[in-house]
């Protein structure tokens, strides 16, 4: 797992993790594993395997994405991680 994303959100979990597995089949080509924890009702964390950051990237950063997170409130803040 090389990267995390902290995502916050004014709707609930369950429909934020909904708008996650319906994207799978198009992120699922550029992670190559993930894991998803819900921390509360509208915070989670997602460790993934990134294999082309500049896919996620253009991804994350789509107008279809970007009028969601809008819509939804949703924030996304990732971060790389590395073996210590």
């Amino acid at each position: 797992m090389n990267t995390c994303i902290r995502s916050t959100f004014k709707c609930t979990f369950e429909v934020f993790k909904a708008k996650v597995m319906e994207d799978e089949p198009t992120w699922s080509q550029f992670v190559g594993d993930y894991q998803i924890a819900k921390v509360d009702e509208h915070n989670s964390i997602m460790l993934m395997n990134v294999l082309d950051f500049e896919a996620m990237e253009a991804f994350m950063t789509a107008d279809e994405m970007k009028a969601w997170d809008a819509e939804h409130g949703c924030r996304d803040t990732v971060y790389s991680l590395s073996l210590i």
